[in-house]
């Protein structure tokens, strides 16, 4: 099968029989060329389903009004939700977005990283995939003097702009809440500390337990990936300890629901045999039985913020990034699995 070739302005020229420097300023709605001419162009170019080169324009224009995303997954509340406000932020502002995930994959992020790079894109807004280490190919951002703005997951190193709650805080908040009501054995299913919102919540954690002097015991510590099955295998693996504990905080709601599965089905009560508690308040914590209690990360602020975080430096002539930390304070949504 033949490719199908793109119309160009020449291909229009050639219909109307004028100059592509006509065309080209018909297109740009030039004084200089007449009404006629113009509909003649809009007319031929809808014919020949002409769709202009932006990058080429671009180029030329060393603007292209378009703004790229990097989310680790698309199908989470959390992310769909920084998007959408994101989105709307920058469309009133005149910009697209382009919306790439790295599915927490560090080869992919690096290729959409250059994919948004050879696009020509004005900035980047990006949340790091959990397998992120290197951080070569974000320094490859900046080397290129293109404003980038991280949010929810991001490295001090790179001394950009960062807007996120304070994961530190929220462990604290979570485990207050679960002392509170006489949690003695508080289990941590969390993310890999090699990222660094993780790290904090599970250094918030261990040092939540310390103030209010409770025992440390790294059996009750377990690193994933905090999807809904790891929720399921480390909840399992904790049912097994000899002195099973009395309350979960997972790092992510899927990793909640996934213990709240294998809790219902070994037919133990929550909260009264275990209380819960997820993280991201997803729209399904307060849907499923019991209602999930959960921190909510103010996603809606946090699209917006980044995104005028970004319009900031558009409107200079020069990006100079230092580290400069945005930092929300979470919110406890408390419900029945944690009463």
């Amino acid at each position: 099968m033949a490719n199908k070739k793109r119309t160009t302005l020449k291909d229009i020229a050639v219909k109307l029989n004028i100059s592509p420097a006509a065309v080209s300023k018909a297109m740009h709605d030039d004084s200089r060329i007449s009404d006629r001419t113009k509909d003649a162009v809009k007319r031929v170019a809808k014919e020949l389903n002409y769709q202009p080169n932006h990058l080429a324009s671009a180029l030329r224009k060393g603007k292209s009004n378009l703004v790229g995303v990097i989310v680790p997954r698309t199908n989470s509340n959390f992310f769909s939700s920084v998007l959408e406000n994101m989105e709307a932020v920058l469309n009133k502002a005149g910009y697209n977005i382009i919306i790439t995930q790295s599915n927490e994959s560090f080869e992919k992020e690096c290729k959409n990283i250059d994919t948004l790079l050879y696009t020509q894109v004005d900035g980047i807004i990006a949340s790091m995939a959990n397998e992120t280490v290197d951080l070569s190919h974000y320094e490859k951002i900046k080397s290129n003097g293109i404003p980038l703005i991280l949010f929810d997951r991001g490295e001090n190193d790179l001394n950009v702009d960062y807007v996120g709650i304070n994961d530190y805080d929220s462990s604290h908040v979570i485990v207050e809440h679960l002392v509170e009501k006489g949690c003695k054995r508080i289990a941590h299913i969390g993310g890999y500390r090699r990222t660094r919102i993780f790290n904090n919540r599970i250094r918030g954690y261990v040092d939540a337990l310390k103030k209010n002097k409770l025992p440390i015991d790294d059996s009750l510590i377990v690193e994933s990936a905090l999807t809904l099955e790891d929720g399921r295998l480390k909840m399992e693996k904790l049912l097994k300890l000899k002195d099973r504990p009395d309350a979960i905080y997972a790092a992510s709601d899927y990793a909640a629901l996934g213990a709240l599965q294998v809790l219902n089905e070994n037919r133990i009560n929550v909260p009264n045999d275990i209380r819960l508690v997820g993280f991201g308040n997803e729209p399904f914590t307060s849907l499923v039985s019991p209602s999930m209690t959960s921190i909510d990360q103010h996603s809606k602020d946090i699209g917006r913020i980044a995104a005028n975080t970004f319009l900031d430096y558009a409107a200079k002539d020069d990006v100079k990034q230092s580290l400069n930390k945005i930092i929300l304070d979470a919110e406890l949504i408390v419900r029945d699995s944690s009463k």
